[in-house]
């Protein structure tokens, strides 16, 4: 398995205990963990980007075990991002992203059928960026539309990659809009 030279390795949690006056019971818990890694292919086009993607199986394994075990609850919710530096191409980034790393994050929670929503970007220290969530089963479980907004201050560099990987352990506060709920998706295919 190629090897993925890591800088650093952050990791973002949000926890709501409370919305609109109204406890949280339980609270919403969001978890991001992103590994901040060197591009191979920073300033240069390289047309065959598969190892990359057979790298995100390792460095999947160990960013995702992390979200989920932060997480301290079951995931209902998940999603996936990438950060890319200037020298690189939004490509570098999705190749770390593809169904390789998706299969690896629905492992360590425990699995999960549906889609896996995503956002890459280009940028550099200071960049923001909202990673979308879905639910893990079913992709129109409304009340689990949602994101996880990270500012990276000192990263990527511009030949690095932040890869991040996030999970929830339920719906937004306070959901009242009606749609498909979580609990009428057991035993459905989850690409409804």
């Amino acid at each position: 398995m190629p090897v993925v030279e890591i800088r650093k390795i952050y990791t973002q949690i949000e926890r709501v205990e409370t919305e609109a006056g109204k406890p949280q019971d339980p609270p919403l818990v969001k978890v991001a963990v992103v590994a901040i890694i060197k591009n191979p292919y920073a300033g240069k086009y390289v047309e065959d980007l598969s190892e990359m993607t057979k790298a995100s199986v390792g460095l999947g394994q160990r960013i995702t075990k992390m979200a989920a075990e932060a997480l301290g609850y079951p995931a209902e919710s998940y999603g996936k991002g990438a950060i890319i530096g200037t020298n690189g191409e939004q490509e570098h980034g999705v190749a770390y992203l593809t169904t390789a790393f998706g299969n690896v994050l629905r492992e360590s929670i425990g699995g999960g059928i549906a889609w896996i929503s995503s956002m890459t970007k280009r940028g550099g220290p200071g960049t923001t960026i909202d990673v979308p969530l879905a639910h893990k089963d079913a992709l129109y479980v409304r009340s689990h539309y949602d994101g996880v907004t990270i500012t990276l201050h000192d990263a990527p560099l511009p030949d690095e990659i932040a890869v991040i990987c996030c999970v929830a352990s339920r719906g937004r506060p306070n959901h009242r809009l009606g749609g498909l709920a979580a609990k009428d998706m057991q035993g459905k295919d989850g690409l409804v």
